[in-house]
């Protein structure tokens, strides 16, 4: 195995790395808005009709806040998508001119 294919692999492997991360960053933030969520409306002090009120006002928001979330996560992930390829190609160059 050349030099070139060991960073090659190596470049995918930092990828796939990347990718879970960001994966595991979106699923912990949709699963830490919904234990939130459901966690303040069941320890506040109120009669169970304001809880149910809540719980229904807290269902119908959770849409939204779930698609601000995501599309937050999105946005990272795209910004980290970005620097690994500048990083990428900084490296690519670097190899080049050494060659």
């Amino acid at each position: 195995m050349s030099i070139r294919e060991l960073i090659e692999k190596g470049k995918k492997s930092v990828c796939k790395r990347q990718e879970k991360k960001i994966n595991g960053t979106v699923i912990g933030a949709a699963v830490g808005l919904t234990v939130g969520a459901v966690a303040g409306v069941l320890l506040t002090p109120k009669s169970g009709r304001e809880t149910r009120k809540d719980i229904a006002n807290a269902a119908k928001e959770f849409p939204r806040k779930a698609k601000d979330v995501l599309t937050s996560a999105k946005e990272k992930a795209e910004e980290a998508k970005e620097k690994l390829h500048e990083t990428k190609t900084k490296v690519t160059e670097e190899l080049t001119i050494k060659k």
